[in-house]
């Protein structure tokens, strides 16, 4: 799903640092609090409410840094979830109070993310939204609707990129089989892979002293990797073997899971909006929520952002491919064809769509990302089970993606280094008002 690193022992004990200036991203400036204890009491009432949705929805709290009691008391509790939406419905009352003397950044993202909380309640108590109308309760988006023919350029130019007999997505998927990381390999590869990343954003940033994470290769997940945030700036990284390992994927992951990506957003969280700022709100990450927008998008992006133009097919030529035992020769032709399959990206979310509102079978599902998404059945039916667990949560990758970049060019016009606008985002406790369109 989301999040991947490896490190070595010499990575996690490398001291951080090699921060730049850069002149300061455009964030909304915060108005001042207006309620004073007021938001910290309805922020902790979130936090509780969230931790007591998770009892009914167990994949609903992605990471909890807070108070140990606070959890304990959830699960002894086991409060219902019409109390539960409740609760939540007091907590949009009062920040609507609120608003009567303007509405901080901090205030608007409570009111989204309880929001979230309060459609996630409605979901577990049986009541059934469309796709789109989930999207947008949940991440504060409308996914826009293409037809198939948005994408027939992108499968031409595949076609004429990977000739050959048979289907698009067998030729595609033997070129890719053929750039498979061998397993005893991996740790070498992804090594250098997240050295790299990090080495990158240190160039940018100054991340926590004795931050960390740790990574472990796991199997029969719905997900290729993920990212569990444990708080005190740490990570555990699971990354999923079922399908073989391309090595495109090591800076992809590396990035996305790791630096710029979410551990340094999970970082940046916990150093200064919880603990500078004691934000209890932010000790807590839902899964489902505009945090999500923010943190998928923002990782996506975050391969870009560290490695510009051809820089990461350099890279991959002169380290990875070697490490791995590959063809350095192949790197071009798979950086070609990821540019391509990238203009395939927004058709899972209509795939997605079409599912889960009924209009199509899983089978059909299947067949169309095989067709439109270039997967092997195997990748397909994976994806399949992904869609079922997190339903909408898909869009957040793609576009999530664009809004970051839609975002990041922005601010580039205005004269703010990428780098620092990049740091602005992560840190906005609505991150949702910079991701909209000017």
């Amino acid at each position: 799903m989301k999040k991947i690193v490896v490190a070595t022992a010499a990575l996690l004990a490398a001291a951080c640092g090699g921060a730049s200036d850069h002149k300061a991203a455009s964030a909304p400036e915060p108005v001042a609090e207006t309620s004073g204890a007021g938001i910290d009491e309805l922020a902790e009432k979130f936090v509780k409410l969230a931790l007591a949705l998770g009892e009914h929805d167990p994949v609903y709290v992605d990471a909890y840094h807070g108070p140990a009691e606070w959890a304990d008391a959830a699960k002894v509790e086991k409060r219902n979830l019409k109390e539960l939406r409740g609760d939540a419905d007091e907590i949009l009352a009062a920040l609507e109070v609120l608003k009567r003397d303007g509405v901080s950044p901090r205030e608007a993202g409570l009111a989204h993310q309880t929001l979230a909380a309060l459609t996630r309640l409605k979901m577990a108590d049986g009541e059934k939204f469309t796709f789109n109308e989930e999207a947008k309760l949940l991440y504060g988006v409308t996914p826009p609707v293409y037809s198939t023919g948005d994408f027939d350029a992108a499968l031409a130019e595949i076609d004429a990129l990977i000739p050959g007999p048979g289907a698009l997505s067998e030729r595609v998927d033997a070129f890719r089989n053929m750039l498979a990381v061998p397993a005893e390999k991996l740790q070498a590869v992804f090594d250098a892979a997240i050295n790299e990343c990090r080495r990158r954003t240190l160039a940018h940033y100054e991340l926590p002293p004795g931050e960390k994470f740790t990574m472990s290769f796991v199997t029969g997940k719905p997900w290729s990797a993920y990212n569990w945030y444990k708080g005190g700036f740490e990570s555990l990284i699971e990354v999923n073997t079922d399908q073989p390992i391309i090595i495109d994927r090591a800076v992809d992951l590396g990035c996305h899971e790791g630096y710029p990506g979410h551990h340094v957003w999970n970082l940046f969280v916990e150093r200064d909006l919880k603990d500078a700022n004691g934000w209890v709100e932010f000790s807590i990450l839902p899964l489902f929520s505009p945090q999500a927008l923010t943190g998928e998008g923002s990782a996506n992006y975050g391969i870009d952002l560290a490695f510009p133009g051809d820089e990461k097919t350099a890279f991959e030529k002169s380290v990875l491919f070697p490490l791995a035992g590959l063809n350095p020769a192949d790197a071009d032709k798979l950086a070609a064809l990821n540019a391509a399959q990238r203009k395939l990206s927004h058709a899972g979310n209509d795939i997605a769509r079409d599912y889960l509102d009924g209009a199509i079978t899983g089978d059909q599902a299947v067949e169309l990302m095989m067709k439109y998404q270039l997967s092997s059945r195997s990748r397909a039916e994976q994806r399949l089970k992904f869609i079922d667990t997190y339903r909408s949560y898909v869009i957040n990758y793609n576009i999530g993606r664009d809004l970051v970049e839609a975002y990041i060019e922005r601010e580039k016009a205005k004269g703010v280094d990428p780098w620092s606008a990049f740091e602005a985002l992560l840190k906005s406790p609505d991150a949702l008002s910079l991701l909209a369109p000017a």
